[in-house]
């Protein structure tokens, strides 16, 4: 095993030997400016207990280490320094290591991340560690249990913005360098590694403050600060920002009852962020792609308010209480993906917070829970690159989605109940699923081993439909069918639900409403509704209703049918997404032809009044016609739906968000079909006005990479395009446009840089992986055989991050079915399945892709194959 993957057993084993006490960390970037300098100074001074005699490693990525003193005495470089892990002997009760070296800046986000913004070339430094990319930047014990008090100090240049977890102690002038200014900063209270953080740059920088007193009159001084690149400080809306924040500050602190424990809170909007954003107490840090430079809808502001709340949501689920190892991450993600939506419809002007969280976050759990690779929300990891994998559907949504199915259960004051007692309880320490079930099962009075056990211990998704026997009109049994098997073990693993019955019958104007709505509680394969019988058949009987459990729902067939001809007359937006998400789960699943699916989103998404439904919806028939529609039907299905997309972007409303979203799909499905090519370059070069529609830098570049996937742009456009928009989103899209020309010298060239080089940053990377895939079959043909070649040097040469989106990105998924051919038969299914029984010991991580990769590419060929 490789030195950067710690296991589980070796961190278990390490925290029985050792307790940290705290880390004084300097780190030197004043040279970060100078693209030829690849590392900076760290030093690492940290105090910790021992057993007497025992001896442990620090983990430290370096570019080299200079000196390792442990308790006064240099150790030999030659045999202390084991690659990335430094060994620590002969430890006494109480000990001081300081370790010195050299940190390596990063291009994949990793670590310490540096970057050039191309608009006016200054220099940007920030760090992102989840789940051990500390070491990356100071020597220590990675692993989160080995909780610390940290204290940072930061050289730099002397005009920068600098900043870290603690507030600012002190910014002094170096002596011998006026262009070099030292950062101190006060000592955090004990956290975990992987939540440390530094921040440093010319960045703007806005700030306010936020105040509360308490009901015992202690009184809350929040010092509050924004940071994002200079080049995009004229859009950034720091006013609604702060206003969000502060109303999450009071809506957290009142709710949890426990007063926000980190002091300050900034928050940094940063570039080529591999994630949404990152919990650091005190700094929480940020995708820049949350700053609009171009139009964005109401649903992206509100996705951006739920990350804003997610993140706030961990300063107690994470910070606080944090996860003894990484086979509890949902006891922080889950809670905040919850918590966030809550946030949201709890303490913003939004209402639709958990429409959007059953039309997008659930279908994301849903994905990933019919997947051979599913796991309990409750995983089994091994070590870190099992982590990184983890971070995923289940982990997020489909344990937000059973915590609200706990909240039905035991009662949200009995649940919030339980969540401050496990604050109290367990302030700044670390836990595992058991300390968490006492506190709730004390409060609730309930015994929630059961529970657990059914829901956070096993894994897979239960499919719920109702079977009715129909008398004229009259229901005579209704009774509900679950099916559900456990992808890993091939039980049956049948839940229990609480779920709602919704009856749905036209009103006076001709619009679907609910008449009635049953609670009921469905447990085994086959529970019998009674209350419904002898009642008047509904136009639609909706299961799970008000969308209470985690479940699939198939519409009976005729609720099916009014769905498929009556869907925009459903007036509730809740149970309208509910049925857009029953077509669509029919649709992968290959119960129903996808062509059929596109069909309903022709005629319903013009009246869809939810935006975020709307882009959800149109998303997924683009999805459907390049990946579920059987090739023959392809091109006349897609220039169907470009006619409509058209007509739709023309009609809407001028400047209304449902414009906005029709554009978009214009352009993303443009890149396959020619149909619509005209139009697209009319709206570029301004032949063709529509009225209302901001053709700003991020659908220009849509439209261009439309243009270029069909050949209908020279390297002379895209290159002049570029020099109009300096900016790192305008260097994305012009490496995405010029990877889609559909040429094989340029995806030769692009295979080569995105594979066989390191020159391409995390961002680039993946645009340049896009561009490429972007192509007709036969040009992506040549490389099915490199892909398989590639794949274990690719994953012992590049860091987990990078290699992960070039195995994820690269793998041949857009395959057809041949006539006659049986789904599991495609060459490419059996090439993959040659791979993976020749390669049984590559890295689980490594192999955990490709299953997904090539799970996803059977459900494809399963749904070419459905007939209706």
């Amino acid at each position: 095993m490789s030195n950067h993957n710690l296991s589980r057993d070796e961190a278990a084993t390490r925290s029985a030997l050792i307790t940290t006490h705290s880390y004084d960390v300097t780190l030197d970037v004043r040279d970060a400016e100078d693209p030829a300098v690849s590392g900076y100074p760290s030093t690492s001074t940290i105090t910790f207990s021992a057993q007497p005699g025992s001896a442990t490693f620090l983990d430290f990525i370096h570019g080299g280490v200079d000196s390792v003193v442990l308790n006064g005495k240099e150790l030999d470089l030659g045999t202390a320094v084991d690659r990335d892990r430094i060994i620590l002997e002969g430890l006494t009760a109480e000990n001081t290591v300081t370790v010195t070296g050299t940190a390596l800046y990063s291009r994949s986000g990793e670590g310490m991340h540096r970057f050039v913004d191309p608009a006016d070339g200054q220099c940007y430094l920030y760090t992102q560690y989840e789940p051990a990319d500390s070491r990356r930047v100071f020597a220590n014990f990675e692993q989160p249990d080995l909780k610390a008090e940290f204290t940072f100090h930061v050289f730099a240049p002397a005009g920068w913005k600098v900043a870290s977890n603690g507030v600012q102690d002190a910014c002094t002038a170096v002596p011998d360098d006026t262009a070099v200014a030292r950062w101190d900063f006060t000592t955090t209270k004990r956290m975990s590694t992987y939540i440390t953080t530094v921040l440093a740059g010319p960045y703007f920088m806005a700030t306010d403050q936020w105040e509360a007193t308490f009901d015992d009159g202690t009184r809350l001084d929040v010092p509050l600060a924004l940071y994002c690149r200079a080049s995009l400080a004229d859009f950034f809306d720091t006013d609604e920002l702060f206003r969000l924040t502060k109303s999450g500050l009071a809506f957290f602190n009142e709710l949890f009852d426990y007063p926000y424990p980190w002091g300050k809170y900034d928050q940094a909007f940063v570039p080529e962020y591999n994630l949404g954003a990152m919990e650091n107490p005190g700094l929480v840090t940020f995708t820049e792609k949350y700053v609009y430079a171009s139009r964005a809808t109401d649903a992206q502001y509100q996705a951006r308010a739920n990350t804003l709340m997610h993140e706030m949501a961990h300063m107690w689920f994470g910070d606080l209480v944090t996860m003894n190892w990484w086979d509890d991450l949902w006891l922080k993600e889950s809670f905040a993906d919850y918590m966030g939506t809550l946030g949201v419809d709890r303490a913003t002007d939004w209402d639709t917070a958990w429409v959007n969280f059953a039309s997008k976050r659930k279908a994301w759990a849903y994905v990933q829970d019919q997947l051979p690779t599913t796991h309990p929300i409750v995983a089994d990891i091994p070590d870190l690159e099992a982590a990184k994998q983890n971070f995923d559907g289940i982990t997020y949504a489909k344990g937000a989605s059973v915590l609200k199915q706990l909240v039905a259960y035991v009662g949200f004051d009995a649940f919030i109940a339980g969540s401050r007692q496990y604050f109290r309880d367990n302030e700044f320490g670390n836990t595992s699923l058991q300390d968490l079930l006492q506190a709730l099962s004390t409060a609730s009075g309930r015994d929630l081993g059961g529970w657990a056990r059914q829901w956070l211990q096993t894994s897979g998704i239960s499919t719920i439909q109702a079977d009715i026997v129909d008398d004229e009109g009259v229901l005579g049994a209704v009774t509900l069918q679950q099916d559900a098997v456990d992808p890993l073990t091939g039980h049956q693993e049948l839940r229990p639900h609480r779920l709602r019955l919704g009856l749905y019958d036209a009103d006076a104007s001709g619009n679907l409403v609910r008449s009635e709505s049953i609670e009921i509680d469905v447990a085994g394969p086959s529970t019998l509704v009674p209350e419904l019988n002898g009642k008047r058949r509904p136009a639609l009987l909706l299961v799970n209703d008000d969308d209470l459990s985690y479940a699939k729902v198939r519409l009976d067939p005729g609720s099916e049918k009014t769905v498929r001809t009556l869907l925009d007359k459903i007036t509730d937006p809740m149970a309208r997404a509910l049925c857009w998400t029953a077509l669509w789960d029919s649709a992968r699943d290959g119960a129903t032809p996808a062509v059929q699916y596109v069909a309903a989103v022709e005629q319903f998404a013009p009246s869809e009044t939810g935006i975020g439904v709307l882009l959800n919806v149109l998303g997924n028939a683009s999805i459907a016609i390049e990946r579920y529609v059987p090739a023959p039907a392809r091109g006349g299905v897609r220039n169907d739906f470009l006619a409509v997309v058209a007509a739709q972007l023309k009609a809407a409303a001028p400047g209304s968000d449902q414009q906005l979203a029709w554009a978009r799909t214009l352009a993303d499905v443009s890149r396959h079909g020619d149909s619509e090519l005209t139009l697209v370059r009319g709206i570029l070069d301004g032949s063709n006005v529509i009225d209302g529609l901001a053709v700003d830098a991020e659908l220009r570049w849509s439209f261009w990479q439309a243009l270029s996937a069909q050949g209908q742009a020279t390297r002379a456009d895209l290159d002049r395009e570029l020099e109009a928009d300096k900016t790192a989103s305008g260097r994305e899209g012009h490496a995405l446009a010029s990877a889609a020309v559909p040429d094989a010298s340029v995806k030769a060239a692009a295979w080569d840089s995105a594979v066989n080089s390191t020159g391409l940053s995390n961002e680039i990377l993946s645009a340049t992986i896009a561009g490429f895939a972007t192509a007709p079959r036969a040009l992506l043909e040549p490389y099915e055989e490199p892909y398989f070649d590639c794949l274990e040097r690719v994953w012992a040469e590049r860091s987990m991050e990078i290699a992960g989106r070039i195995v994820r990105g690269l793998f041949p998924g857009a395959q057809d079915l041949s006539e006659g051919m049986q789904p599991a038969d495609h060459p490419v299914l059996a090439r993959t399945d040659d791979w993976l029984q020749g390669h049984a010991d590559a890295p689980r991580a490594l192999r955990r892709i490709i299953i997904e990769q090539r799970s996803h590419l059977l459900r494809s060929l399963t749904a070419q194959a459905a007939r209706g």
